[in-house]
């Protein structure tokens, strides 16, 4: 498909040339004519948060987030793990998958400080740590795991690139992984977060 984009600064031009000829009365009333020209709504400065979309597709049911605030609004009610939520199947786990972008490149260098973030993102978040393993490698970038009694919490970082991926997976009921992003976006401090659940083990794909 293709589409044919008009610069801004030759659309801003024409729509200021068109407001002073089609509706100079409107000109004592600074951005009147602007208003009304491309409608209210898109001189909102605050946008409602994007609620969460729910999607169940060939035995997989999958969340996906783009606004920060209302994935942790949505995330903070769904901490048992169990999703019994409307529209939503049982399952035996959730799979958390956070794209971390814009985070300082020296926050992602180090085995040290990303095994510690990780280490107390799983604490902070109730979950029972078993064991960890981090490895840093040459030039860049760090991997590891931190097992806990609920499953894991898994990272991949690329400091050159300011990205890190981010991988929670809690059973149980008991982790309260909101704690575990919160100590991430502290850690890490990313611009820009994307997140998607995955629900594990559906009930209706393990009793098959």
């Amino acid at each position: 498909m293709a589409n044919s984009f008009i610069p801004v600064s030759n659309l801003l031009a024409c729509s200021l040339v068109f407001g002073a000829i089609a509706a100079p009365s409107a000109l004592g009333q600074p951005m009147a004519w602007l208003r009304r020209l491309f409608g209210r709504k898109s001189f909102n400065a605050v946008a409602e948060p994007m609620a969460p979309r729910v999607e169940t597709d060939s035995g997989w049911t999958l969340i996906h987030a783009d606004d920060i605030a209302a994935f942790e609004a949505w995330l903070g009610k769904d901490e048992t793990g169990l999703p019994f939520r409307p529209g939503e199947e049982a399952s035996l786990g959730s799979h958390l998958l956070i794209e971390l972008f814009g985070c300082r490149g020296d926050m992602l260098k180090y085995e040290d400080h990303v095994g510690d973030a990780m280490r107390a993102a799983a604490v902070e978040s109730k979950a029972t740590v078993v064991e960890q393993s981090f490895h840093e490698f040459k030039p860049y970038g760090v991997s590891g795991a931190v097992i806990i009694q609920e499953s894991h919490y898994t990272i991949h970082t690329w400091p050159e690139h300011g990205y890190a991926a981010v991988d929670l997976f809690y059973c149980g009921g008991t982790v309260q992984v909101h704690r575990a992003v919160e100590v991430l976006r502290e850690r890490f401090q990313p611009e820009r977060i994307k997140f998607l659940v995955v629900r594990r083990g559906l009930q209706s794909e393990v009793e098959r």
